[in-house]
C-alpha cells in the first residue's frame, strides 16, 4: 500500500494524567510547573500492588500526554523533540498490543501488567524523555525539570473516568475489545436542541468564504501527521482523509506544499485539510487491513467516502478579521481525549435535519433518511506572530464566550468544516484513532494548513469583513 495515497473499494477534562510540565523560557532558564499526579494510577513507577488494583476489568493504557505538557520548546530543539514524541506514541501503541494480547491473563494475574506492559513502557518513555531533555538543554542551556514525572503510565479500569468533569469518557471503557461499544452511540432524537451562540456585536464581520476541494473522491490517505509528527512515517497511527493539497505527507515542508497540486476549485487555495477516516464496522476488511495506520494499529473496516464536504470560513461576532499567515497550522480537537479528558475536545456529531443538536462524546444514531454529520469549528484567534507552536496549540486560541479574542490574540477567518456520511442507521461505524483511544467519538479532530496565496487571502478577508458570501 502506498504511504501517501491508496485507492479503496467503492463503498456507500482539563487534565494531564500525571505530571504536567510547562517550559518557561527566560531569566534563569527552563522550569517545570504544575506537576501533579492522580492518586492510585501508578504512574510514577507504580508497584505491582498498584497494578493489581487497576487490573480489574481494565480497558486501555492511560499515559500522560507529553506533547501537550511541552508548550514551549526552542525552535532548534523542535525537530528532535517532535521525533521523540512520535516515538512515545509508537511505544504506547506497542504496549497496547501487548496489553490486548494478555488482557484475560492480566485479569487473572495483575502483576503481569507491570512486568509485561507497564514496566517496559515506563523504561522506554523515560529514555525518550531523557533525550527530549538533552535536546532542549543543548539549545536553551537548561534542562527542563519534571520530565521524569511523565514516564509512568497506568491501566484504565472499565468505567473509570479521567479527573475533571469526566465528560471525556462515557464510562463504557471498551472492555469488550478495541471499541466502539453500544454505549458510545445515542439516538439523536433524544438529544435536546442547543443553539446558544454569541450574538453579533456592532462591527461584526458577518460574511463567509467557501472553498470547494472535493470529498477525497481520488482516495488520498495516509497515517502521517505532518503537523504533530513531521518527518515521521505513520506518526498518527490512524488513517486520514485528505482534500486540498495532494503533496501532503509527513515529509512535506512549506516549499513542497506551495508547489503541490490541489483538489480545490479555486486555484489560489493549496491548503491542506485532513481528518481521521470513518469506517463501517461491518466485518469487511479494507485494503489497509495489514498496514500501518490500518489493521496493524487496530483500525479496521471499510473506509467511507463522505457524501458531502463543506469548507467555509466565517467572521467574528465581535469585530473584523485579519488575514491568517501563509502556512499557519491548526489542530482542533484532541486525538487522545479519551485518556487526556475533554479539555481540548472540539468535534461535534449530529445528523442532517437535526443539526441544532450536537454531541461531543457520543456518535449519533440518525433516523431513516438522515445522514451522519461531523463538524469542526477551528480556533479563530491568532497570536500575530507564530505559524505553529511546540504543542501545536498555544499560537492559536478560541474566542471567549462573548466572541472576543483573548488578550494578545487577533481574530482571523474561522474554518468551519462539515463532513456528511451516508451510512446505515444505528451503531456500526467509528472514526480511526490511536489504538489505546478505543475509537471514542470524543477523540475526533481536524487539521488544517493554510496555503492560500496572498491574493486569495485578501479576497477572503474582504468578503468576510464586508458581509458578503463569496467563493
Amino acid at each position: 500500500m502506498g504511504r501517501t495515497s491508496r485507492r479503496k473499494r467503492s463503498t456507500p477534562a482539563a487534565r494531564l494524567t500525571a505530571a504536567a510540565v510547562a517550559l518557561v523560557l527566560g531569566g534563569g532558564g527552563l522550569v517545570a510547573v504544575g506537576v501533579h499526579a492522580s492518586a492510585g494510577e501508578g504512574r510514577s513507577g507504580g508497584s505491582p500492588g498498584q497494578s493489581r488494583t487497576q487490573a480489574r476489568q481494565v480497558s486501555t493504557i492511560d499515559c500522560p500526554d507529553a506533547g501537550i505538557a511541552l508548550p514551549d520548546v526552542p525552535d532548534g530543539a523542535r525537530p528532535e523533540v517532535d521525533r521523540e514524541l512520535a516515538a512515545m506514541d509508537t511505544q504506547i501503541t506497542e504496549a497496547y498490543r501487548r496489553f490486548a494480547d494478555r488482557r484475560e491473563r492480566i485479569a487473572q494475574d495483575p502483576a503481569l501488567a507491570e512486568n509485561a506492559v507497564l514496566g517496559p513502557l515506563r523504561s522506554r518513555r523515560a529514555a525518550s524523555l531523557d533525550r527530549i531533555g538533552v535536546a532542549v538543554e543543548r539549545v536553551a542551556g537548561a534542562r527542563p525539570r519534571g520530565l521524569e514525572g511523565l514516564a509512568g503510565c497506568g491501566l484504565r479500569a472499565d468505567g473509570q473516568e479521567p479527573p475533571g468533569d469526566g465528560s471525556g469518557s462515557d464510562g463504557s471503557g471498551g472492555g469488550a475489545g478495541n471499541g466502539p461499544e453500544a454505549a458510545d452511540f445515542v439516538d439523536i432524537e433524544s438529544v435536546a436542541p442547543d443553539t446558544d451562540r454569541p450574538r453579533n456585536r456592532r462591527g461584526a464581520s458577518r460574511g463567509t468564504f467557501s472553498t470547494d476541494c472535493g470529498r477525497n473522491e481520488n482516495g488520498k490517505f495516509n497515517s502521517d501527521n505532518v503537523i504533530a509528527a513531521p518527518g515521521v512515517s505513520n506518526g498518527a497511527h490512524h488513517m486520514h482523509d485528505y482534500v486540498g493539497n495532494q503533496a501532503t505527507d509527513a515529509f512535506a515542508g512549506d516549499d513542497e506544499l506551495a508547489a503541490g497540486r490541489s483538489t480545490c476549485r479555486n486555484r489560489g487555495d493549496r491548503s491542506t485539510y485532513y481528518w481521521p477516516v470513518l469506517r463501517l464496522q461491518n466485518g469487511e476488511d479494507e485494503d489497509d487491513a495489514d498496514a500501518d495506520g490500518g489493521g496493524r494499529d487496530q483500525n479496521t473496516g471499510e473506509i467511507q467516502t463522505p457524501s458531502r464536504v463543506t469548507l467555509k470560513f466565517t467572521g467574528s461576532p465581535a469585530g473584523k478579521v485579519t488575514a491568517m499567515p501563509r502556512f499557519l497550522r491548526i489542530i482542533t480537537g484532541d486525538a487522545k481525549a479519551f485518556t487526556n479528558g475533554d479539555a481540548n475536545a472540539n468535534a461535534s456529531w449530529s445528523c442532517t435535519g437535526f443539526e441544532d443538536r450536537q454531541l461531543k462524546d457520543k456518535y449519533p444514531i440518525c433516523p431513516e433518511g438522515s445522514q451522519v454529520v461531523r463538524s469542526f469549528a477551528f480556533q479563530s484567534c491568532w497570536d500575530g506572530r507564530n505559524t505553529d507552536s511546540a504543542n501545536h496549540r498555544t499560537h492559536v486560541a478560541f474566542a471567549e464566550d462573548d466572541g472576543r479574542c483573548p488578550d494578545g490574540f487577533r481574530a482571523i477567518p474561522q474554518l468551519v468544516q462539515r463532513i456528511v456520511y451516508d451510512v446505515p442507521p444505528g451503531p456500526g461505524f467509528a472514526v480511526d484513532s490511536f489504538p489505546e483511544q478505543l475509537h471514542k467519538p470524543v477523540t475526533d479532530h481536524g487539521d488544517f494548513i493554510n496555503v492560500c496565496d496572498d491574493a486569495l487571502m485578501r479576497r477572503m478577508v474582504s468578503c468576510i469583513n464586508s458581509g458578503r458570501s463569496c467563493r
